[in-house]
């Protein structure tokens, strides 16, 4: 099975679930295969504002459901999400269109959205403005990115698994790094 044939089979699935957990680096890459023809970009925008918009939609829920106790339980925590509490609290519109693009608290946020009360409706119609411009921006930046490397190495083909096993691994290791980071 070829590199184009994997990523056009379950492509569209990856970034669904993709970014449902995480976000920024699987939909640039989902930009960069849709430049390169082995996806559509209209659907790897679809694809990306559907699992953010469900990812986002269960965490809220989740927090308003457990977040208050949860985060009394944990102490080190209470100082973290009392920042983004008195945010939410000056800012909320525009907390809520712009999680995404705040690199750091973009998991959390929607969690800590529910536990401080913010009314479903409210929360959903601004969840969904704010993950269909996040999906188009950084699709679209990762499209142009895709853009950028071909000027840049004018023979692609001849690079191509090359490129995309190091885009790969790149993904990994910063969604890794994350991880890391925000266990700590």
């Amino acid at each position: 099975m070829s590199l184009q044939q994997l990523v056009s089979d379950y492509g569209y699935i990856a970034l669904a679930i993709g970014t449902f957990f995480e976000g920024e680096t699987i939909l640039v890459i989902g930009g960069v295969f849709a430049h390169k023809g082995f996806l559509d970009l209209f659907w790897v925008i679809v694809s990306a504002f559907l699992g953010t918009l469900f990812g986002d939609q269960l965490y809220y829920f989740i927090g308003r459901i457990k977040g208050r106790s949860f985060i009394e339980k944990r102490p080190k925590w209470q100082a973290k999400s009392e920042r983004v509490l008195t945010l939410l609290h000056k800012h909320q519109v525009w907390l809520i269109l712009g999680f995404r693009f705040l690199y750091g608290i973009r998991t959390v946020t929607p969690f800590l959205i529910g536990a401080s009360n913010v009314p479903p409706k409210r929360f959903i119609v601004l969840n969904i403005i704010g993950a269909l411009v996040w999906a188009i921006a950084v699709g679209s930046l990762g499209y142009v990115f895709g853009n950028t490397v071909e000027i840049f190495l004018h023979n692609i083909k001849h690079y191509e698994m090359t490129f995309f096993a190091a885009l790969l691994f790149c993904a990994l290791a910063i969604w890794s790094w994350r991880r890391w980071k925000s266990s700590k």
